[in-house]
């Protein structure tokens, strides 16, 4: 099984999730943002000089419910968006809360996401503005996937789940926001993500490189795609 990209402690594959995860080596926590089963289509954009815009843009595999069952056997699992396919999960007293308004605005979008984990007793809240061009972090760079979450929460989740973990798996990397805070924290990672645009993505984030790609229709990126 060749990887699409690797260095440095960090391997992207394209592919099938389903298909590749036999075929991996042990990774001590799954973290990732699956799609949900919500039939989402991001009709909106951000504003501000740098934004990219979506426009009709989905989620691959948002059309169908989301099966977390064969992602619980991992020693330790975090999955946001839980609350869209909690009746599939097990109970669990251990939620996280991403507070991504902190009180600065209202609208009709959500305030707040949520995981579910399979360690630990107590709801944690992880609060950090990320709403539209209103950023606590990133604030010129432009989203490059419509669910693309901030490289801080990321950051956040690995630490929180302490410092014996080694590798780490996302099997639906998406522009690969988790792989770029492993590398930020000195980890190792490995991401799983079905439709090629977003691997390339993911790798020149990872690469830190400036460059121009070719997105769907409504996707005009326009500057770098630096972690930071």
């Amino acid at each position: 099984m060749k990887p699409y990209y690797e260095h440095a402690g960090i391997t992207i594959y394209h592919g099938d999730c389903i298909e590749i995860l036999p075929h991996l080596p042990k990774c001590d926590l799954l973290l990732t943002d699956p799609p949900y089963g919500i039939n989402y289509v991001h009709g909106g954009h951000e504003g501000g000089p740098n934004a990219t815009k979506f426009a009709g843009v989905a989620v691959f595999g948002d059309d169908r419910e989301f099966d977390p069952t064969q992602f619980l056997e991992f020693p330790r699992v975090v999955l946001w968006g839980a609350n869209h396919y909690a009746h599939r999960l097990p109970r669990s007293a251990s939620w996280w809360i991403w507070d991504k308004r902190c009180n600065t605005v209202v609208n009709d979008q959500s305030d707040a996401e949520l995981a579910w984990c399979n360690f630990g007793n107590s709801a944690r809240i992880f609060y950090h503005v990320w709403d539209g061009f209103r950023r606590q972090t990133e604030k010129n760079v432009p989203r490059v996937h419509p669910t693309q979450k901030p490289v801080a929460l990321m950051q956040w989740c690995i630490t929180r789940v302490g410092g014996d973990i080694d590798t780490i798996l996302d099997p639906f990397m998406g522009s690969g926001t988790t792989l770029v805070a492993a590398k930020n924290l000195g980890r190792k990672a490995i991401g799983i993500e079905i439709e090629e645009k977003y691997c390339e993505i993911a790798a020149k984030r990872l690469s830190q490189e400036v460059f121009d790609f070719k997105a769907e229709p409504g996707i005009s990126p326009s500057s770098p795609l630096f972690a930071t």
